[in-house]
Parts: structure tokens; C-alpha cells; sequence
């Protein structure tokens, strides 16, 4: 076979590849790209300036160690899966929260390195917002998986895996965009506030992409 032979025999094969990744890839790179760039302001004050440095009890601070504990366990999710299954679509989706939230994840702890706080406080989750949840089974706040959810998702592998991970995530990023919004309406720290706006505006997306993967599985959200 002569070399044009082969790039000709090799076509349809690499159009096959790019329409099963496109969709997943799309939806990565519009989240990855609600990130970093959003948090980048002309003139506004370092999140850790003197002058307006919160306190260990705000919203600030609050808010910056619930959600870096609540992306930990997306992160979390997000490799068990990766090793459960091959479907390329919810690998990328895995791959894309990977990334973001940990980029995310310490951002909130820079925040908190910043302002000369520690990472961990006495106060309960969410104590902040004003909002009660009885935490059980390491579900810690609203949407996080329990302890008895993550070791039932390390035994399940292909379908069964994705769908319970999206179910899981779906939870998920509900009690995040609660919580990030609710951030949004008391901050007053700009910088943290775009964050927990970007949070906002990309689980949404997430949500809507997480709601139609799992429709093409034939599945339903669990709540």
C-alpha cells in the first residue's frame, strides 16, 4: 500500500475519533476556560492584602475551607472513575473536573494562606451561610457522596461506574452552585467573589452536560 493509500485508509478511522471526542472535549475546554481568566481584574487589591484581610469566622474564610474540602472529594470521584472505565466522554468530564477544581481547590487555600488563617477551623460546615446538615457517613455537606457511595463506585466498572459517577456528580455540583452562589450574595471580597462566580457558571454547564450523559445511558439522577 502506497503511502497516500494509507493516509486515505487512516481517514475515516481519525473523523470516527474526533466525533467521539469532540462533544466531551468542547465541554472541557469552555469549563477549563471559565477558570483562571475570570479572576483576572485591572487594579483590584491582592485577596490577601492587609487591608482586607477577613477573619477566621467570616464568610471569606468559610466559604474558602468548605469548598476546598467539598472539590477534594470531586477530585476524589473523579480519579476512582478515570480508572473504572475507557467511555472517552466521561474520562475527559473526569479529566476536566480533575483539573479545574484543583486549580480551584488552591486557589481557596492560597486565599486562606494569604490572610494568615488555618485551613481547618472548629466551626461546623457551612456555619457561615447560616445552613444546618447532619453530617454522616463522611457526607460532610449538601451533594457530598458518603463514605459507603465512594467504596461502592471503586467496585463498579464501565456503565455501571459512569452512571453512578454522574449521579454522584450531579449531587454534587448541585450543593456546590448552592453554596458558591450563596458566597456570591454575602461576599465581600472581590477576588474570591468572581471565583465563586466562576464556580457558579461552570457547574451550571456541568450540570446540564452530566444531565444529558447520563440520559444517553438510559439513567435518571438519583434525586
Amino acid at each position: 500500500m502506497t503511502g497516500g493509500q494509507e493516509q486515505a485508509a487512516e481517514q475515516p478511522e481519525g473523523r470516527r475519533r474526533r466525533a467521539l471526542w469532540w462533544p466531551a472535549a468542547l465541554a472541557a475546554v469552555v469549563a477549563l476556560g471559565l477558570g483562571v481568566p475570570a479572576l483576572v481584574s485591572s487594579g483590584t487589591p491582592a485577596a490577601g492584602s492587609s487591608s482586607s484581610a477577613p477573619s477566621t469566622d467570616s464568610a471569606e474564610a468559610g466559604f474558602a475551607r468548605d469548598m476546598a474540602a467539598h472539590h477534594q472529594q470531586a477530585i476524589d470521584m473523579s480519579f476512582i472513575v478515570r480508572d473504572r472505565t475507557q467511555d472517552q466522554a466521561v474520562r475527559t468530564l473526569a479529566f476536566d473536573i480533575i483539573n479545574t477544581q484543583a486549580n480551584q481547590r488552591g486557589m481557596l487555600m492560597g486565599f486562606l494562606d494569604q490572610w494568615g488563617l488555618t485551613q481547618a477551623s472548629a466551626a461546623k460546615p457551612m456555619a457561615w451561610m447560616g445552613h444546618t446538615y447532619e453530617a454522616h457517613d463522611g457526607s460532610l455537606m449538601p451533594g457530598m457522596a458518603t463514605n459507603t457511595d465512594l467504596e461502592r463506585l471503586r467496585t463498579l466498572s464501565g456503565r455501571d461506574a459512569e452512571v453512578f459517577y454522574l449521579q454522584l456528580m450531579l449531587a454534587h455540583h448541585k450543593g456546590g452552585v448552592e453554596m458558591a452562589q450563596a458566597y456570591v450574595d454575602a461576599a465581600k471580597n472581590d477576588i474570591e467573589k468572581r471565583l465563586a462566580q466562576t464556580m457558579v457558571n461552570g457547574q451550571k454547564a456541568e450540570i446540564d452536560l452530566i444531565t444529558g450523559m447520563l440520559t444517553e445511558r438510559g439513567a435518571q439522577p438519583t434525586s
